[in-house]
């Protein structure tokens, strides 16, 4: 069946006969008249929840729904040439399968052209995930017959044409995609051509390529941002005569904004003849933290296939992210237009992190969307709010894009928390403090939230542990410093307070900083005492890692071993980033429980 759609300017939307609005991409500010192939109802088209759409039906130079947005990735290609970025032949496969996951429409594989290795990567591609082998599906996936089109780049050369050509010709839907610089300083200065010999070598380039046999090709006038308008309404028109399916218009140096670029893609569609037979995409990089803008404000403006990378990757400051486009679409705001990708975001995260850790090129933790700190709150104020109702601090969740929080609300304890974010931790961890019990642990907690950047559940654990089995108070640790020498000759100084708040200072000399500190706490408390057990544990990893320190020690015990099985022991531990503080934390605490005990049972030091 056809479903006619007209209308005369894009601010007026024809409505079909489900009522709802569908705003179609103009192609001119005179009269035109779009004809969908369908076999559904007109309700049909495009008029249920974002959640539900799926891709349509691909055919080179036309889009059955006017509001659905093509993506071709160039990670692979473009995204690779960053700084840096080099991939080996298995990684880019790898990365290929998962951009199918992610069902992303074209696949740009690569430039064959470059190296023999280059062309072989793409060639395995077209032949593996250009024909369905991309992994197995979940089970809640449906085998729906869909392949991505794999696309080669080439020059407007005839070798490099027939070698892109040779690279995908196994796939089921293949694209080959050439280019020649149109701006002119291109022309000048690298190709020392003049406007006749460009706009005459792209149409006998495009020609060539369908001779070969290509049926989806895409033609870019390299650096259109900086070209004259009259030379790419002819270059791109040209194009079109010569058999293009897809015109492209890269902002290659990322030197547009967003109105001009608007603009410029407005009097392309305006300008040049036949655009209304073809897809008009963007190609734009982020040299002016533009990429995104550029790009939304040319799908406005009706291009129809957009040109990204996962992660943003890039040429210098890199191109317009895949994941940012997406989610602009998917999250909340208004848009001109009714529009939307057939992305599976749930399988953004998997990419994200695939492409990060294959190219070596780690994002920066604010980055959106797939940055480690895009959806943490660490300030006190904002945990409480996300405790209470997770949208106060957010516009869309991590498990929209396939991640798994590290706890319910997204809390990053550190400096800044508070009280409220502390306790969904340590409630989350399966702990009822009294409130006595908090307040301690909430100021421990501070105390090493000015030494460590990033506080974790086994750190608040830890802090838990040591508040529920700390003994009465006897002796309490102010301070401990220590220095060390030679092997044999570390010194410390330490500060107690008694149960009646006096302080008591001592300094010892021992074998290690940690034999000087029990020697100068010794020297304090002056009860016979054996250490039977010591062990330290890291808690957490990093520099800057909790250690947990455990004692075991008797009272009253002579210098042999033997003597002390016939005593009771008391056991400790003690928690710090510091390890001497952590050792006498435990050794300390040990001492209390026995003295307290030693209270009771005034026998307790002499027998069993």
């Amino acid at each position: 069946m056809e479903t006619v759609l007209q209308t005369t300017s894009h601010l007026h939307a024809p409505r079909t006969v489900c009522g709802q609005i569908h705003p179609i991409c103009l192609i001119g500010p005179n009269l035109r008249q779009l004809v969908i192939q369908s076999t559904r109802s007109p309700a049909a088209i495009r008029c249920c929840s974002l959640s539900s759409r799926a891709q349509t039906e691909y055919v080179p130079n036309h889009i059955p729904d006017p509001n659905y947005i093509r993506v071709l990735d160039t990670t692979l290609r473009d995204g690779e040439q960053a700084a840096g970025a080099t991939m080996t032949s298995n990684q880019k496969l790898e990365i290929a399968r998962q951009l199918a996951r992610l069902r992303v429409d074209i696949i740009e594989a690569g430039y064959p052209a470059a190296s023999e290795e280059d062309s072989k990567i793409v060639q395995r591609i077209a032949r593996e995930v250009g024909n369905g082998n991309y992994g197995p599906r979940r089970d809640s996936e449906e085998d729906d017959g869909y392949v991505p089109v794999i696309c080669a780049l080439a020059r407007c050369t005839e070798n490099d044409v027939r070698v892109a050509w040779e690279a995908v010709r196994h796939a089921r839907r293949r694209r080959i995609h050439v280019f020649i610089g149109s701006s002119k300083i291109h022309m000048k200065e690298k190709l020392r051509k003049s406007e006749t010999d460009v706009i005459e070598i792209a149409g006998k380039m495009i020609r060539f390529a369908r001779s070969l046999g290509c049926e989806d090709i895409e033609f870019s006038p390299e650096d259109s941002g900086r070209s004259n308008k009259e030379l790419l309404y002819k270059i791109l028109g040209e194009a079109i005569k010569a058999g293009a399916t897809t015109v492209n218009i890269p902002d290659t140096v990322g030197g547009s904004l967003h109105r001009g670029f608007r603009k410029l893609i407005r009097d392309i569609r305006t300008n040049t003849d036949g655009t209304e037979n073809v897809i008009i995409s963007i190609h734009c990089h982020n040299d002016r933290g533009l990429a995104l803008a550029n790009t939304l404000e040319g799908v406005y403006e009706g291009a129809r296939q957009v040109e990204v990378t996962v992660n943003g990757i890039g040429e210098r400051a890199g191109n317009a992210a895949l994941e940012e486009f997406v989610m602009v679409l998917r999250g909340p705001g208004e848009h001109p237009q009714d529009i939307y990708t057939g992305i599976n975001q749930l399988q953004i995260d998997t990419a994200s992190k695939m492409v990060e850790e294959y190219s070596g090129l780690y994002l920066q933790p604010h980055k959106p969307i797939v940055g480690s700190n895009a959806y943490s709150h660490a300030s006190g104020i904002h945990q409480d709010g996300m405790l209470k109702n997770k949208g106060t601090y957010e516009i869309f969740s991590p498990e929209e894009i396939g991640r798994q929080r590290s706890n319910q609300a997204g809390i990053e304890l550190g400096r800044l928390s508070g009280s409220a974010g502390l306790k969904s931790v340590v409630n989350k961890i399966g702990f009822n403090l009294d409130d006595e019990q908090f307040e301690n642990v909430f100021k421990s907690f501070k105390e090493i939230a000015k030494q460590k950047k990033k506080i974790t559940e086994l750190d608040v654990r830890t802090l838990v542990l040591d508040e529920i089995f700390k003994s009465a108070e006897i002796w309490k640790l102010r301070d401990v410093e220590v220095s060390c020498g030679a092997p044999g000759n570390s010194m410390a100084s330490l500060k107690l307070i008694d149960a009646d708040g006096i302080e008591h200072t001592a300094c010892c000399t021992g074998t290690g900083p940690v034999d000087a500190a029990y020697k100068a706490v010794d020297l304090i408390i002056r009860v016979p005492v054996k250490l039977l057990e010591y062990s330290m544990t890291a808690v957490t990893e990093g520099i800057d890692a909790i250690a947990t320190t455990r004692v075991l020690i008797c009272p009253g015990c002579d210098e042999t071993l033997d003597s002390a099985d016939s005593k009771l022991k008391f056991s400790a531990t003690g928690a710090s980033v510091d390890i001497v503080e952590s050792s006498v934390k435990a050794y300390v605490a040990a001492l209390n429980r026995m003295l307290g005990l030693m209270k009771k049972i005034p026998s307790l030091g002499s027998s069993s």
